[in-house]
């Protein structure tokens, strides 16, 4: 017994109200440049935020807008806020002081979510964990499998949580350098079966598994400018990939591939070091069988 797909993907996405650059916990974070014209970042940040959604549900997507709280600028970044596959959520914990104050109400939308029965289980990972949901662990339908980034921000003890919480297998992908914090920073899983990634993000042993698992045919590398412009963070829907502005080579050669790209301007996000994928979550990923079933079977 299979389940069935969602007609429609889902996405969360949370409301940029109480946006800002205010802090800094990567090397992309310029809260200077934030604090030179505020007003102006925030209104492009809006404007930002609504071009995003906009391309989502022209690429087929259904979302879910959350809003903000105040003190917590980073919440726009809804992809650390869990790992989420067949309808079961395992909610992070944050490594920076910064962002745990994110764990609270993130734990009670997505209570909220499993009230209104679009989610069956909603746990958390351990205390002294720490996991940056799925920034760190990017689900591949093709594979069935996810690719789990550690090393910055995720603590390898967590891989084996997640493994057992879902039931699916995971290919372990240490992140060398702290630019690149999050595995949705240097990675993408596309639909076709390629991946897109940015080398110098990973240990040696990390690009052979990527090599490995994905096969060389399927692995396209992303250059420096890819990965400075937050492009390789995008978010993928069928054919369609909605991504903060493409060089042309790398818009090029997606289309090559048979994909639709859609390009948004994201900058007042890249300025916190997230993009488009940063920005979403998706919540109806399932295995091609849930463990239940698969014992059913």
């Amino acid at each position: 017994m299979h389940r069935t797909p969602s007609l429609m993907p889902s996405l969360l996405m949370v409301a940029p109200s109480h946006y800002e650059v205010s802090y800094v916990i990567n090397p992309w974070m310029q809260p200077t440049a934030w604090g030179n014209d505020p007003e102006t970042h925030r209104h492009e940040a809006e404007a930002a935020s609504a071009a995003l959604h906009a391309a989502l549900i022209t690429a087929g997507a259904q979302v879910s807008l959350l809003p903000g709280v105040p003190g917590l600028p980073d919440m726009v970044f809804p992809a650390n806020a869990a790992v989420v596959l067949n309808r079961r959520a395992l909610v992070a914990r944050f490594a920076c002081q910064e962002r745990r104050g994110e764990e609270a109400h993130f734990l009670a939308a997505f209570e909220a979510l499993r009230l209104r029965g679009l989610l069956d289980v909603v746990e958390q990972y351990p205390a002294g964990v720490f996991q940056e949901g799925a920034g760190d662990a990017i689900w591949d339908d093709g594979r069935q499998l996810f690719w789990a980034g550690y090393g910055q921000r995720t603590q390898r003890a967590s891989l084996a949580i997640t493994e057992a919480f879902f039931a699916v297998p995971l290919v372990p992908l240490e992140l060398v350098s702290p630019r690149f914090y999050h595995l949705d920073t240097c990675f993408l899983s596309l639909s076709g079966g390629e991946v897109l990634y940015y080398p110098p993000a990973f240990s040696d042993e990390g690009r052979a598994s990527i090599e490995a698992v994905a096969g060389r045919d399927n692995v396209i590398l992303a250059h420096d400018e890819d990965a400075a412009g937050f492009c390789v963070n995008a978010v993928n829907i069928g054919r369609h990939i909605v991504m903060a502005r493409p060089p042309q080579r790398l818009r090029d050669e997606l289309t090559e591939r048979g994909y639709t790209v859609t390009s948004v301007d994201l900058d007042p996000f890249i300025l916190s070091g997230g993009g488009a994928y940063c920005m979403t979550l998706r919540l109806d990923r399932q295995s091609e069988a849930t463990p239940l079933e698969a014992a059913a079977e």
